[in-house]
């Protein structure tokens, strides 16, 4: 039995290390179910804009169906020209895994940019998703 699509998810924030898990909190809650790589992308794209852009930056998260089995995080900040990459971290490293995880867990995943912001993507396959 397939369960109804919930309605998307989206937040204003500014971006800040205690945001992180609140919004993870706040998706799983406002999807009803267990996701956790829905969390992981999450936590690892809003974390990457704290380190990456700044501590208070405006962002923008979005998630939602998108349709034939697919959950879709998106995640937008002001800093278009920042260049997301997946990394190679030493074993002892504390950080550097984000991307490497997220394209792990994700069908696939990007970044779409305009003049002043820069949106990165990623789309989950549902049964990942906790559905």
């Amino acid at each position: 039995m397939r369960r109804a699509a919930a309605p998307a998810f989206e937040a204003d924030l500014l971006a800040a290390p205690k945001a992180v898990p609140l919004l993870r909190h706040a998706v799983r809650e406002h999807l009803g179910r267990d996701c956790p790589d829905v969390q992981l992308a999450v936590s690892e794209l809003l974390s990457n804009v704290v380190r990456h852009v700044g501590e208070g930056s405006p962002v923008t998260l979005r998630v939602s169906c998108a349709g034939h089995g697919v959950t879709r995080v998106e995640v937008t900040d002001s800093a278009p020209d920042a260049e997301p990459a997946p990394a190679y971290a030493e074993c002892d490293a504390e950080g550097g895994r984000g991307l490497t995880l997220l394209d792990a867990v994700a069908c696939r995943w990007g970044v779409v940019r305009n003049a002043l912001t820069k949106t990165v993507w990623c789309e989950l396959p549902e049964d990942s998703a906790g559905t």
